[in-house]
């Protein structure tokens, strides 16, 4: 897709590129030099702490290091605002807002005429993290999303219900990519004392609706054989980390963050079954990243999740169902497999090029004006959870 006019387009509200974190940096990092390649200019706000590197460009996109607030409740908000304030001097032609609870420094951006798309992640107030007054501030941020952006991005059906039956507004349904990783070979697995299909798998930050702990429970309790291998950690999460390392056995082998790529590619591509807890999220980039390894993946019971798996996942919502399941990949590994390389196959779905596309087409349409406002008043109609927990694509109803 080419264009005469050249188009700059900021990214605002991750940590930033390299993607090292979550989904967003990986959203980020994915689209940012997709759309490098196709002649955008591309200008990423990164979240840099003091030690950190800070180089100006990372696959053609052009790098802005801002600080933060070095707090879980304002570190976001912290560094959002600095780089709004930095767009106020540096003009573009669009700007993609990641995460609604940055929504307070829209008006900015509107005072700037510098028209604004605001993906709304997942359903951020439900995290047990933030508290009642945290859950709170995220139920009003969604508000003035609605309110104050010029579209709104979402990455699952699910979450396009929840804003639609919540607020009457309608969203761009873009979701993420999932890598292709079915040809990786396992030598690397030999650091780390495993063989290819010889462990269960969890990545996860360990926070309370990632279900990290009955996962580790649910195994625990099972007779399986195979290790449980857990990738993950989490900043300000002391507590619910001691809660996991409580409840583990010698089985259960406890990596911590594991930054290295290929390593981690090759810890999904290679597992036994991939254990996903995640539940608030929307479509998240985790379990993409199983499926495209072609890897059985049992998830935690919930529509964002069925809607990525369908009938080729396996689900639990107890510790006594992540037993049933861990007891049943050990005793039918073929069918681990058949059901893995099916999901490689929905991965197909999800495509960073198509995703690239729907941004690419998006910005220029916010750039041009040629979007018809869709935001309202921001008033809830109390009606949009119902129509998350109910949503469940046909093929699994």
């Amino acid at each position: 897709m080419s264009h005469a006019v050249p188009l700059h387009v900021a990214l605002v509200g991750t940590r930033g590129v390299p993607a090292r974190y979550g989904g967003f940096e990986t959203a980020a990092e994915e689209i940012g030099r997709r759309l490098v390649e196709r002649g955008v200019r591309v200008t990423v706000y990164c979240r840099t702490a003091r030690d950190e590197p800070r180089d100006k460009q990372f696959l053609g996109m052009e790098l802005v290091h801002l600080p933060a607030l070095r707090k879980r409740s304002l570190e976001t908000l912290s560094h959002t605002g600095l780089s709004v304030g930095h767009l106020l001097a540096h003009r573009v032609d669009a700007a993609i807002l990641f995460n609604a609870a940055n929504s307070p420094w829209l008006p900015g951006l509107r005072a700037a005429r510098i028209p604004v798309a605001t993906h709304v992640d997942g359903l951020e107030w439900k995290r047990a993290k933030w508290g009642p007054s945290g859950q709170r501030y995220y139920r009003t941020a969604e508000q003035l999303a609605v309110r104050w952006s010029d579209a709104l991005i979402a990455d699952a059906v699910g979450i396009q219900d929840y804003y639609r039956a919540e607020f009457g507004v309608p969203t761009e349904l873009i979701s993420y990519g999932a890598p292709r990783l079915v040809d990786l070979p396992p030598t690397r697995l030999s650091e780390l004392g495993l063989e290819p299909q010889g462990y269960h798998l969890v990545v996860a930050r360990f926070e309370p609706e990632n279900h990290v702990d009955l996962v580790v429970e649910g195994y625990v309790a099972s007779g399986a054989h195979l290790p449980l291998v857990v990738v993950g950690s989490a900043p300000y999460a002391d507590e619910y980390t001691a809660r996991i390392h409580a409840l583990a056995d010698d089985r259960v082998r406890l990596l911590g963050g594991v930054w290295d790529s290929e390593l981690l590619d090759t810890l999904y591509a290679h597992a036994r079954t991939y254990l996903h807890g995640h539940s608030v999220g929307g479509t998240n980039p985790s379990l993409l990243r199983a499926i495209g390894a072609g890897t059985a993946t049992v998830a935690y019971d919930v529509g964002f999740n069925r809607e990525v798996l369908r009938q080729d996942g396996r689900y639990f919502a107890t510790p006594a169902d992540v037993a049933t399941q861990v007891e049943a990949a050990e005793a039918d590994p073929d069918d681990c497999l058949r059901r893995g390389k099916a999901l490689a196959v929905r991965a197909l779905d999800y495509d960073w090029d198509v995703v690239a596309d729907r941004y690419e087409d998006l910005a220029r349409r916010l750039a041009s004006r040629d979007l018809r406002r869709t935001r309202g008043g921001g008033r809830r109609s109390g009606q949009g959870t119902a129509a998350v927990s109910s949503r469940v694509p046909a093929e699994v109803a």
